[in-house]
């Protein structure tokens, strides 16, 4: 059953990502969902898995799923994806691997740089609100990213840093300047994102149990 979940939400994000303009404008954000209804569901079946782990992704895979619905209203959907990117970080905080060095500057030179770029940006349209939300934001996801490498999980780390990219690439064409192709890669790293964490439930479990034998 899960590897045809699996599949299926593979088939229904390519057909969003790439087949976005055929979708009735009526049933666009039903295909949107579909996809992370699958990997949830996905996600959900995983057998074996360290409970605390589990739980926590689970439940951030669910408030990204409101967040996809809710970003209409942007404030609102951005504070939906900041809770689901919290119980991330909660899920990679039971790691006990070291944040590589490359990884900790990395990590910290990409915040520094889209924090003074994205926030000086909206405070001179005088949008300080959304500076401090997209500011807060910036903070939880680079953490997120961070605490990913601590898994020792390739799965969790892979899918952080693809949704650090599916944001960035958001937040460059929403507030900065349009980029060419945005829907398809901003669709494609998140959904691809979401893949890699869900999947990482099992990976996790294999690690952790490695480290208490």
């Amino acid at each position: 059953m899960r590897k045809i979940l699996f599949v299926l939400s593979i088939i229904f994000g390519i057909y969003y990502v790439f087949l976005f303009d055929t979708i009735p404008s009526d049933f666009k954000m039903v295909f949107k969902l579909i996809p992370m209804i699958l990997i949830i569901l996905f996600a959900l079946l995983t057998r074996n898995a360290d409970r605390r782990y589990y739980t926590l992704v689970c439940t951030g895979l669910v408030f990204c799923a409101i967040g996809d619905y809710t970003l209409q209203w942007f404030i609102i959907g951005l504070t939906s994806f900041l809770i689901g990117h919290i119980f991330y970080i909660a899920a990679f905080s039971g790691g006990t691997k070291r944040v590589p060095l490359v990884a900790k500057i990395l990590l910290l030179v990409y915040g520094v740089m889209m924090a003074i770029w994205m926030c000086s940006t909206l405070l001179g349209k005088g949008e300080t609100i959304l500076a401090i939300a997209v500011f807060a934001y910036i903070c939880v996801i680079l953490t997120m990213g961070w605490m990913s490498f601590c898994t020792g999980s390739l799965l969790s780390i892979i899918g952080a840093l693809l949704f650090i990219t599916s944001d960035t690439i958001l937040a460059i064409n929403k507030f900065i300047t349009d980029v060419p192709f945005s829907h398809e890669l901003i669709m494609f790293t998140y959904y691809g994102a979401q893949i890699f964490i869900a999947c990482s439930i099992a990976k996790y479990s294999e690690i952790r149990n490695k480290v208490i034998h």
